[in-house]
């Protein structure tokens, strides 16, 4: 019978040489899985003694990985993490209620988190685990039990695509930097500092061709990697920002922001739920479906009603400040 053993080193010189691989070295490596210097070194002569190989070149006390060494780790690297992979994977079917999800941090901080309480309530044993993440990913080699995706079915091939909902973008600013900046109409922000979110930089193009104003060649303003952080610095008087409605309704509501005009800008793309293909979906993952879906289904009644944005609300909670220009008296925004 053929002994498999003869071909598996031990877990621990593997984990050492790996370590040593990423950390550059014997001693970093010690730190990093909780092994002294000498301890790291020893497993890695070990290793080095089973393969007959070394893996090492030692130049004094410092060592560099050599040809057989690369060869070696660009093998077995790969294979650990597969294995931390799949145990971690293994761990989380052991508790049927635990689920984790991959979301952009915006959408996560707006709409996913605080909808936790409620799944909760519904949901009593469920654990939720939130992480942050931007671009599609195989979900064949990652943990997660769904994510959030905002674009185009097509862009995460491989990945079931559950329609959520779609966004309005609204250009909103600091009420103090709108009554210092009079604006009587879209186009008098061309010469106004316009704040983008960095993968949406022909945002605001797209918002002028919308109102009809000839943009031409807009000069390019600051851009933020997270929609809050954009929001964060409309709100401190860096300029006119281009935000979805829903992720800034405490700021709207609070008159921290407010919308100089309500054109707000549409588009193709939307928000879908990820989801690995021909995987069951938690009775949770269904709630938000829902909740999704009930949220298009306002916003479609919310656009027939034709209620105008509140840009208002600022001089409503502060009657006694100065009507700022672009506000009409009788608490509706600016519509042109």
């Amino acid at each position: 019978m053929n002994d498999d053993r003869k071909w598996l080193p031990s877990m621990t010189a593997l984990t050492s040489f790996e370590a040593a691989v990423r950390h550059g070295g014997f001693s970093r490596a010690g730190e990093a899985i909780g092994l002294t210097q000498s301890a790291v070194s020893r497993q890695i002569a070990q290793l080095e003694d089973w393969l007959e190989t070394p893996l090492f070149d030692r130049v004094g006390r410092r060592v560099r990985l050599n040809e057989a060494g690369r060869i070696y780790a660009d093998e077995l690297l790969p294979a650990l993490d597969r294995i931390r992979r799949a145990t971690s994977r293994m761990t989380m079917r052991r508790s049927p209620g635990a689920l984790r999800i991959a979301t952009l941090p915006s959408f996560g901080m707006r709409w996913l988190a605080p909808r936790l309480p409620h799944l909760s309530a519904l949901h009593p044993q469920l654990v939720v685990d939130f992480a942050a993440r931007s671009q599609p990913f195989d979900f064949a080699q990652e943990e997660f039990d769904a994510a959030i995706h905002f674009g185009t079915p097509d862009e995460w091939p491989g990945a079931a695509m559950d329609f959520l909902f779609r966004e309005e973008a609204v250009p909103v600013c600091a009420p103090g930097w709108l009554a210092a900046h009079p604006l009587r109409q879209p186009a008098d922000l061309l010469t106004a500092p316009l704040l983008s979110q960095s993968s949406r930089r022909d945002a605001w193009a797209r918002w002028f061709a919308s109102a009809g104003v000839e943009a031409g060649t807009l000069p390019p303003g600051p851009a933020f990697e997270h929609f809050l952080m954009l929001a964060q610095a409309a709100a401190a008087g860096a300029g006119v920002a281009l935000i979805p409605s829903f992720l800034i309704q405490p700021e709207l509501d609070a008159g921290t922001l407010v919308i100089p005009f309500a054109r707000p800008l549409s588009s193709e793309r939307a928000y879908y739920l990820a989801r690995p293909l021909d995987a069951p979906v938690h009775p949770a993952l269904r709630k938000l479906q829902a909740e999704a879906k009930a949220r298009q289904s306002e916003g479609r009644q919310h656009r027939r009603r034709r209620r105008p944005w509140r840009a208002w609300r600022y001089h409503r909670h502060h009657p006694r400040r100065r009507q700022p220009p672009g506000i009409q008296p009788g608490g509706r925004g600016t519509w042109r």
